[in-house]
């Protein structure tokens, strides 16, 4: 596709924009990290995982990885491209493809990056929503690859709630913010999907709502 001067203005520059914008929050918030031991075990039994989160707390999760290696389940739409090449300056690789295009390519790459050595990282309720509700994908993929799916969660108390479908977080500087790793949700076979989607559902739900709750123990409310 040949872009306009515009386009290729508009891709040259806003992913490095952006990176810096997520590096420049990050490092003016007071930031905690809740339950990564229980993930670095897994890492040093050479377990890998997939890590998933809600789309609406995108933007900061590029710091909250400190394992082995990781690619990123990112849409095919304009949007996902920029959020590609972000995450490119901070040494992640972009599956693309979603539940609306590309989807069956990108989950047939992301099944077969199951049996190499990397994590996975995707949004469950993404990229059109509902908001918070789980799609097959990461049903299927736990399912079929073998791996532990680990909610991941942040939140912070201070930032703006955009009004799009998945109310998008931005935190403010200088907020407090929480990164939670919850406990690895693992397919079992004589249980079946309707059993795994409805426990990692409320995994889910329950790792958000400690990290918010974390947050209040402070007295500060997660926006």
């Amino acid at each position: 596709m040949v872009m306009s001067w515009k386009e290729k203005l508009l891709f040259a520059t806003v992913p490095w924009l952006g990176a810096q914008l997520i590096r420049c929050l990050y490092h003016s918030m007071r930031v905690e990290f809740i339950g990564e031991e229980g993930v670095r075990e897994l890492w040093a039994r050479g377990e890998n995982v997939i890590l998933a989160f809600w789309h609406e707390q995108t933007l900061m999760m590029a710091k909250s990885y400190h394992g082995p290696g990781a690619k990123l389940l990112i849409s095919q739409s304009k949007d996902g491209e920029l959020l590609a090449k972000a995450m490119t300056y901070f040494g992640y690789e972009a599956v693309r493809g979603s539940s609306t295009r590309g989807g069956r390519n990108a989950f047939k790459e992301m099944l077969s990056i199951s049996k190499e050595p990397f994590d996975l990282a995707l949004t469950p309720d993404g990229p059109r929503g509902p908001r918070r509700e789980l799609k097959d994908g990461v049903v299927q993929l736990a399912r079929l690859g073998g791996r532990a799916v680990v909610p991941l969660a942040f939140c912070c108390n201070r930032g703006h709630r955009f009004s799009s479908w998945d109310r998008f977080l931005l935190p403010y500087p200088f907020a407090r913010a929480v990164y939670r790793f919850g406990e690895p949700v693992y397919f079992e076979k004589d249980a079946g999907v309707d059993d795994f989607r409805e426990r990692l559902d409320k995994a889910m739900m329950m790792n958000l709502r400690a990290a918010e709750e974390h947050l209040e123990a402070y007295g500060l409310p997660a926006v």
